[in-house]
């Protein structure tokens, strides 16, 4: 069963960091591209980053330099190290991989919340 599971998330001021881990099932891990997104409450989920399993990474325009995705391959783990953070970050974050095709069920995420 594939799994996901998103930690690291919290409450932070303007201005600060937070890091984020998931650790994902080896099923939609290896060979492939991982992302985070994320969901504001109202909103519909969106793409942060992404990360192929050779280390290319892509991010949004919203997040660009701040935030920095990365992986362990040994450990399974996808990280999103989040710098400068902006009230308009605040968000669930989930992790999963890019491709639809291959994406497991999506796991509860890791709320960050960010205060002005």
């Amino acid at each position: 069963q594939v799994q996901l599971v998103e930690s690291g998330g919290g409450l932070v001021q303007a201005g600060g960091s937070l890091r984020l881990a998931c650790a994902a099932s080896g099923v939609i891990f290896i060979n492939n591209a991982m992302a985070w997104y994320r969901q504001a409450s109202g909103k519909e989920r969106e793409l942060v980053a992404y990360i192929t399993s050779g280390g290319t990474t892509n991010y949004a325009e919203s997040v660009k330099g701040r935030f920095i995705i990365s992986r362990d391959n040994a450990r399974i783990m996808v990280y999103l190290q989040m710098n400068n953070l902006k009230p308009e970050d605040t968000a669930v974050y989930f992790c999963n991989a890019l491709s639809r095709d291959i994406r497991g069920s999506w796991g509860q995420g890791t709320q960050v919340t960010v205060s002005s």
